[in-house]
């Protein structure tokens, strides 16, 4: 049965995902509480991008701290199965820290940047740019790095 709920998963992520972005009954609680019901199964039965959406949602648009770190969680869960949008966010959450659960960590906000810089996320790129022009998150100024990043800057 197991098998069968994370074969469906990504079907689920996709028809949640349609159902959010579509216009009819936008504003419907019922609605949103159904996909987010869709999304939350999609990503519990490890669907990546379902992991990736319900963590952004909850991280950045969740009500209270516990739904805030629970969307970390599950962003953490779809940067380490190789999603890179949520590679860059885990290393802005790992850069600034999260109340006591994630504190600031430079050396894991780095490499999730370069986790996500790897699969070409811009935001990341420009990122790791600036780390080196400037220097930061326990990195020194590095003028070769700095080329090599800004050479993949979109």
């Amino acid at each position: 049965m197991r098998f069968l709920m994370r074969l469906l998963a990504p079907l689920l992520f996709w028809v949640a995902y349609g159902m959010f972005r579509a216009s009819p009954g936008k504003a419907s609680r019922k609605k949103h509480d159904f996909v987010m019901r869709l999304f939350r199964f999609a990503a519990d039965n490890n669907s990546r991008r379902a992991l990736s959406m319900y963590g952004h949602l909850l991280h950045f648009r969740g009500d209270g701290p516990q739904n805030r770190i629970q969307g970390a969680i599950y962003l953490k869960r779809a940067a380490e199965m190789g999603d890179g949008k949520a590679q860059y966010q885990m290393g802005r959450i790992y850069e600034n820290g999260y109340e006591q659960v994630y504190k600031p960590d430079p050396a894991i906000a780095l490499a999730f940047y370069r986790q996500a810089a790897s699969q070409g996320h811009p935001l990341a790129i420009r990122r790791l740019y600036d780390v080196y022009t400037q220097g930061g998150l326990g990195e020194p100024v590095d003028a070769e790095r700095s080329d090599y990043w800004q050479k993949r800057l979109p």
